[in-house]
Formats: C-alpha cells, structure tokens, sequence
C-alpha cells in the first residue's frame, strides 16, 4: 500500500514529511521573519492582526491559546489584555520561532502570565474547556491535517469559547487577483531572495496560500468541526480573511 500523500505547496509530500519540511521553511526565515512581513504586507498585516485582536472578545482575566504563534505579535496584546489574572500561552510547531517569540516578549517587559508551549494544533496538550480563546494566525495553512486540528482546537476551548482564524485567503475581485498572483509569484520571491537570502521559502508561501481552502470552504470546515455561529471577514479584498467561531454552550 503506497504512503498518504499531503501538498507541500505544489509539491507532493509523504504526510509524515510536510511538518519537518515546513519546519525546515521556518527555520530558514526566523531571523527576517518580522522585517518580511513588514515588507511582503507593506505593514498592513499590523491592521489585520489589530482586527483579530479586536473580534476575539478577549478580556481581563481570561486564558488565551495562541497557535502558531511565532515571533508573538498577538500573545504581546492578549498578554496586556487579560492582564496578571489571565494568561496566555504562546506556542508555535517550529522551535526557533518559539524561541524568537519568547525573546522578544521578555524584552517587552512581558512577564508572569505568559507560557511558551511548542505545540502541535493537530494534537493541543491541554485539558478539555482550558481556554477562553484560541487564535492561529497565518498558520493553518502549514498544518498537515486541518480537520484534525480544529476537532483539537475545538476540545481545548471552554463552552462558549471562539476560535479566531486569520490567514491568507482568496481576492474576491479578478483584476485584484491577477495583480495579487503576479506580485506573489514574482516580486515576493524576489524580496526573500535580496533581504532574507531564501526564494525558495517564499516561493513556497505563495504556493501553499493556494493550496489553502476558500473562505467557504474553511467555514464549512468549522462547522464540520462543531463550531457555531461561524463567520468570516474579508480584508484587502479576501486577501486576507478572519473566520471566527464559537465552541456551544453559554458565553462567558
């Protein structure tokens, strides 16, 4: 019987292969991870986490999972959001990226209420109803089993808990998405090849963005899941897209 297969981008993988070589992808572009966002987004990404943190309803005093976390741009809001009664836990797969994120909130001044977990989505280390939410911003689409990790998100989360989604998604307009294809097959790898000395990585991003299933389809996926009241909002013309849902039971 041959081996399952997953898509590494356009690639074909073995399904045991793809977490080690996306890993292999992070480790390549910790060091410039933050600089190419800034560049890659032109600092709009900074808006689109701002919205997540904004729709996540978090608050004071609540627990906070924060899935592939890398360099911690949201564990440092959540962190001063819930303050020194809530916590948050930063987690990410990729070691490095972990380590990155840990550095950089400790220079933050960030202490106390913050854990550094490396984490899985697919298999979440925690108890049943352990947060209050749980984000995972532009990482989900690097996970091997999507399904596997929203059933998991899904336990991890206290009754009426939500699930934030952010990641990369479909231009909704054609013209958009032409320009948008051309600058990620193109410009993008051009810019990882000159600032991070990787094309290859970022020729890899633009590939598994495609790979990644429409607004719909990750909607229908939550709902698969058992999420409730599953929505999603679309930012830079679908570029970008959040999805959200709710675990069932009362809200907190």
């Amino acid at each position: 019987m041959s081996e399952k297969t997953t898509h590494f981008g356009y690639e074909d993988v073995a399904v045991g292969e793809k977490a080690q070589r996306v890993r292999g992808v992070f480790d390549s572009v910790v060091d410039k991870y933050d600089l190419m966002n800034d560049l890659m987004s032109m600092g709009v990404h900074r808006l689109w986490k701002k919205f997540a943190i904004e729709m996540s309803g978090a608050s004071e005093g609540q627990e906070i999972l924060d899935l592939a976390g890398g360099t911690g741009d949201l564990s440092l809001q959540f962190a001063k959001i819930v303050g020194p009664k809530g916590r948050v836990v930063l987690s990410d797969i990729n070691e490095s990226m972990l380590l990155n994120g840990r550095n950089r909130l400790i220079n933050e001044g960030v202490l106390g209420n913050v854990e550094y977990v490396q984490i899985n989505a697919e298999q979440i280390p925690f108890p049943e109803n352990s947060f209050d939410c749980i984000t995972i911003s532009f990482g989900l689409r690097n996970v091997t089993d999507k399904d596997k990790a929203l059933r998991s998100i899904y336990k991890a989360l206290k009754p009426g808990g939500r699930l934030l989604i952010l990641e990369f998604s479909k231009p909704t307009d054609q013209k958009l998405k032409s320009v948008y294809d051309f600058y990620s097959f193109n410009i993008l790898p051009f810019i990882g090849k000159v600032v991070a000395n990787d094309e290859s990585s970022y020729k890899y991003l633009a590939e598994s963005i495609r790979m990644h299933p429409d607004q719909d389809t990750l909607r229908e996926m939550m709902d698969e899941a058992g999420f409730d009241r599953t929505e999603y909002f679309n930012m830079t013309g679908g570029v970008v897209a959040l999805h959200r849902g709710f675990k069932h039971g009362s809200k907190k």
